[in-house]
């Protein structure tokens, strides 16, 4: 039998008109992703690298890291998510990088159906359509393997659905619901823990929710759920080393170095240059001044925003009505708590630009944030307010036309000229570990941003230790390395051109340093004495 809106003999679409928008625009922001990953675009580095090198070792059964190699409060879910492809396909930039896409889609999709059922299907559509664009900040958080963000914001996402559903009382299994909610949020803390302002406004929206079921079994496999979501992180705290447990270096790394930057200064790093970084208005290399309005109207967004949800809670007359204010006002607190964070950390001053990434889990509350802007546009285009409410209308939509046009701008630049230097530099990395291998080394030593990086390229046919400006023992995140170096009977050296770690080692060989290089690849020397040089032992 024909389903009801369909013509005999001829297939018509579930879906309707803005969600078949919405699913154009997401395959088409998948699609453009694919064609950036499969080019390993933006280009790689040892961080992303370290990640790839514990998803071998997770697929060759050595390791089971819970924590990225060196740094205890990173978790390596990415890591458990790629070891399958790579134990099939064997370690590449693209094959590490395919669940993280797959994450994005995902975070597509449950951004979609979240703000249609707290928002609008056509707000929906515009939201899915904002986050299809993409300069090379957000680009590099949605499709490499960095860590944490990308997962952490699909489990927030499925968490607050499952709010809306329990309010609403479309789940059926209300109890397994709430534990799969539990099961999300320990996952989420191990992740990740840049999530938990998040975590916590969810927790809040949940016990509103089912508060009343929460005393019985629910609760129970709320709790439960948790615990085997965070299990992996409890566990390898309880053995840490004193100081460094999550705790300890999160403490280590928030606070930073030297005198603390004035509130005003880092005011300034967090709205003017990490909030437009975050929603991909500007390039990597930082805001200009026309980029950096959205900055100063986001705090006025998250007030405004606040106060249209409070009214809409007010009117609401029970559970159903009032779950998507109430999951508004989630979602901004968690924008506002997670900003408040970062901008209390000495970085946002310090180093706006590369610490900007830090934000992107803001995201999650664009829905929320964007939502008085909607509103006031849809009621001064259908004329159904005043000559003042047209007035807020078209300002309204001024604003969301902006945003737009300046996320396209920063895009279409970074698709057409911010790719070059980025593929020059991959290609170098890849010819540097043909060069190595062919020249028959196994065993270098370099620095942190070429060691990881090589060892991946090489899929650890070669294997780099990590060494600083003077040739010292340097950050080596898997201690293994080091340790083979060590017992190396004639290790290589690859270092970039001009720098205090080449500039000494030529000095500690003298008149044998140019007998000493084998090759210049790109802004890389690589030199290969004939006896062995350790100047820290």
């Amino acid at each position: 039998m024909p389903q009801p809106g369909q013509r005999r003999g001829r297939w018509q679409p579930r879906l309707d008109r803005p969600a078949l928008v919405a699913l154009v625009l997401g395959a088409a922001a998948v699609g453009y992703r694919l064609v950036l990953t499969l080019q390993t675009v933006p280009v790689s580095n040892s961080d992303e690298a370290t990640f790839g090198l514990a998803a071998l070792h997770i697929a060759q059964g050595r390791e089971h890291p819970v924590f990225l190699y060196g740094q205890r409060y990173m978790g390596m879910l990415e890591s458990y998510l790629a070891a399958p492809l790579i134990a099939v396909a064997g370690p590449s930039w693209p094959v590490l990088r395919l669940p993280v896409l797959a994450l994005y889609a995902l975070f597509l999709w449950l951004i979609h159906r979240l703000t249609r059922r707290i928002g609008s299907p056509w707000f929906a559509t515009a939201i899915v359509g904002l986050l299809a664009l993409g300069a090379e900040r957000v680009i590099r958080d949605q499709v490499t393997a960095v860590g944490g963000r990308p997962e952490v914001k699909v489990a927030v996402l499925a968490m607050l659905l499952i709010v809306v559903g329990l309010a609403r009382r479309t789940v059926r299994r209300r109890w397994l619901a709430v534990g799969g909610f539990g099961l999300l949020a320990g996952l989420a803390l191990w992740s990740d823990w840049l999530i938990v302002p998040y975590l916590a406004v969810a927790g809040l929206a949940l016990l509103w929710a089912a508060r009343r079921e929460l005393l019985g079994w629910a609760g129970l496999l709320l709790v439960a759920g948790f615990v085997v979501g965070v299990a992996p992180m409890i566990r390898d705290n309880l053995v840490a080393p004193p100081g460094q447990d999550s705790l300890s270096v999160l403490g280590k790394i928030s606070n930073g170095t030297g005198s603390a930057p004035s509130w005003s200064q880092r005011l300034g790093g967090g709205l003017l240059e990490g909030v437009p970084l975050a929603a991909g208005l500007c390039p990597v290399d930082g805001c200009a001044r026309w980029q950096q309005w959205f900055g100063l109207l986001y705090p006025v967004l998250l007030a405004v925003a606040a106060a249209l949800a409070v009214v809409a809670y007010r009117r609401g007359t029970g559970r159903p009505d009032r779950v998507g204010p109430v999951v508004h006002l989630a979602l901004l607190a968690g924008a506002a708590l997670t900003l408040l964070a970062y901008v209390r950390s000495p970085l946002a001053a310090t180093e706006p630009l590369s610490n900007a990434r830090y934000l992107s889990v803001l995201q999650l509350s664009l829905p929320a944030v964007l939502w008085p802007l909607w509103v006031a546009t849809v009621a001064g285009w259908r004329g159904t307010v005043g000559v003042a409410g047209r007035l807020v209308g078209a300002l309204a939509t001024a604003v969301l036309a902006a945003l737009a046009a300046t996320s396209l701008v920063v895009t279409v630049l970074f698709a057409t000229v911010g790719l070059a230097p980025g593929r020059t530099e991959e290609r170098n990395a890849r010819d540097l570990a043909a060069t190595v291998r062919a020249a028959g080394l196994r065993e270098v030593y370099g620095d942190y941003w070429t060691c990881n990086r090589l060892i991946f390229n090489t899929a650890e046919e070669v294997v780099c230790a990590v060494l600083d400006g003077d040739l010292h023992r340097g950050q080596n995140r898997y201690p293994a390395y080091w340790w083979r170096l060590a017992r190396a009977e004639r290790p290589g050296y690859v270092l970039a051109t001009g720098t205090p770690a080449e500039r000494r080692l030529r000095e500690l060989l003298g008149d044998q340093a140019d007998a000493a290089l084998l090759a210049e690849v790109g802004a890389y020397r690589v030199y290969h004495p004939q006896t062995p040089l350790r100047p820290w032992r």
